[in-house]
């Protein structure tokens, strides 16, 4: 049985959260950038700046990064797949070089 919210909006869950995450204020199409220094840098800034995230800045950069590669699921193309992979290492590097 689903919900009546469920039935209303064809929409998946997983695309409001990427649009309308209350916890980073993410760059316009930051997981859409084909430089992964770039998206590590937008992410850990917009962490770092966060007044409402509830856990420490680097898990909810990460935890940001994540959540959109698995959702993106095989719409991700191999191309952009291996950028956000290479997101995931930039983003460990920069928090751990704070």
């Amino acid at each position: 049985m689903t919900s009546p919210a469920a039935q209303s909006s064809p929409e998946k869950w997983s695309a409001r959260v990427t649009r309308e995450s209350h916890a980073l204020d993410l760059e316009e199409g930051v997981f859409t950038w084909k430089d992964a220094k770039r998206i590590a840098r937008s992410l850990k800034e917009s962490a770092d700046s966060s007044k409402r995230r509830k856990a420490p800045a680097f898990r909810s950069a990460m935890s940001m990064l994540v959540f959109y590669i698995n959702r993106a699921g095989t719409n991700l193309d191999a191309d952009q797949k291996r950028v956000l992979e290479q997101a995931k290492s930039e983003l460990r590097k920069l928090y751990r070089d704070d």
